[in-house]
C-alpha cells in the first residue's frame, strides 16, 4: 500500500526569492512535486503557460470556484491566484509530497480545510534588503513595488500562523533549512496522530 504524500504550504512575501529557493529542491523526477497555481494576472516575460502558473480569464477563475475546483485562493494586488484541488489530490494519493507556493490568506484555508499540511515561510533578512530586491527586479513600477512593500507587511505578520520559518539570507542556506523542514514536517504529531491510534489500537486488543 502506498503511504500518502505530505502536503506542503510554502509562502512568503513578493520579492523574497522564494521561487529561486525552491527550484533548487525540486528534482525533475522526484517525489516532491510543484503544484502549479492558477492566476488571472498577465503572464511575465520568459513564463510559460502551464509552468510558472495556469494563465486563466477572470472569468474562468470564478467558474472553477463556483464548481469548487479550487482549494484554495485569494485576491491579490488586483488579480485572483488559486489552487487547483484535483491535481493535489491525485498526486498526494500516489505517495508524492506536493508543495503549495501561495500567499497567507490561501495557507490559512488550506490550513482549515487540510489541518494535516506542513506551513513553512521564507523571511528577508530585513526590510530594506527586501525593498531592494523587489525594486532591483525591475517588474514593476514604482507605485506597484509600494503596494507589494506594504502586502508584504502582511504577510510578515502572518507568519507566526506557520511551522516553520526560513530566513533567505543566503539561497544555498535557504535551500538547506527547507530541506530539513521538509524532512521535519513529516514528523509532527498532528501528521502522525494516525500512528499513535495503531498503537493504542494494538494495545487494546492485545489484552482482551
Amino acid at each position: 500500500m502506498i503511504e500518502k504524500g505530505s502536503l506542503i504550504v510554502y509562502s512568503g512575501p513578493s520579492g523574497v526569492g522564494k521561487g529561486t529557493v525552491l527550484k533548487t529542491l525540486l528534482a525533475p523526477a522526484g517525489p516532491l512535486v510543484l503544484s502549479v497555481s492558477a492566476t488571472t494576472r498577465a503572464p511575465r516575460e520568459g513564463e510559460v503557460n502551464g509552468r510558472e502558473y495556469h494563465f486563466v480569464t477572470r472569468e474562468k477563475f470564478e467558474q472553477m470556484v463556483k464548481e469548487g475546483d479550487m482549494l484554495e485562493y485569494a485576491e491579490y494586488n488586483g488579480n485572483y491566484y488559486g489552487t487547483p484541488k484535483s491535481f493535489v489530490e491525485r498526486q498526494l494519493e500516489m505517495g508524492n509530497d506536493v508543495i503549495l507556493e501561495i500567499e497567507t490568506k490561501g495557507a490559512a484555508q488550506v490550513k482549515k480545510l487540510c489541518p494535516e499540511a506542513v506551513l513553512i515561510f521564507i523571511m528577508p533578512p530585513s526590510y530594506q534588503e527586501l525593498e531592494n530586491r523587489l525594486l532591483g527586479r525591475g517588474t514593476e513600477t514604482a507605485e506597484q513595488c509600494a503596494g507589494r512593500l506594504k502586502a508584504a507587511l502582511r504577510e510578515i505578520e502572518a507568519a507566526e500562523n506557520y511551522d516553520f520559518i526560513i530566513v533567505n539570507d543566503t539561497v544555498e542556506n535557504a535551500r538547506l533549512q527547507l530541506m530539513k523542514a521538509v524532512s521535519a514536517g513529516k514528523l509532527i504529531c498532528r501528521i502522525n496522530k494516525n500512528k499513535i491510534y495503531e498503537v493504542l489500537k494494538n494495545v487494546k486488543t492485545g489484552n482482551e
